[in-house]
């Protein structure tokens, strides 16, 4: 392999590179190639933090709900609680679900069509689950 280079004095410069030292990127749809998906780190990995504490605010939310019905609370009240504690379950599912299609479905674009589809089908029947709910 050659690079050519541009002088400053106008004139070209051609140099020999050795093929090995060149970086190593995946081409898409290389089906051997090994990504982050492949070695088990998630789109959810760099917000694992953020995402815990938010389950553990929507757990507490389940946990006033207990105590709601201990305690005799009003009905429509209960209801709305119940209405909070859903929606803060839907957005972090959102949230799950845009992270999937961020990482796992475009690292699937590095193994090609066929990962491709199989992520996207994946995530097809997880977006129906969710609008059944």
């Amino acid at each position: 392999m050659t690079t050519t280079d541009a002088g400053t004095d106008g004139t070209t410069e051609t140099a020999a590179v050795d093929p090995a030292s060149a970086p190593k990127t995946a081409p898409q749809g290389d089906p051997d190639a090994v990504t982050d998906h492949d070695r088990g780190i998630h789109g959810y990995a760099h917000q694992k933090n953020a995402h815990l504490k938010r389950l553990r605010r929507i757990e507490g939310q389940i946990r006033g709900l207990q105590r709601m019905l201990e305690e005799d609370v009003y009905c429509i009240d209960i209801l709305t609680q119940v209405s909070a504690s859903t929606k803060g379950l839907q957005s972090f599912g959102l949230q799950l679900l845009e992270e999937h299609l961020r990482h796992c479905v475009a690292d699937a674009a590095v193994h090609g069509p066929e990962a491709i589809d199989a992520k996207v089908q994946e995530a097809t029947k997880a977006i129906e689950r969710m609008l059944r709910t």
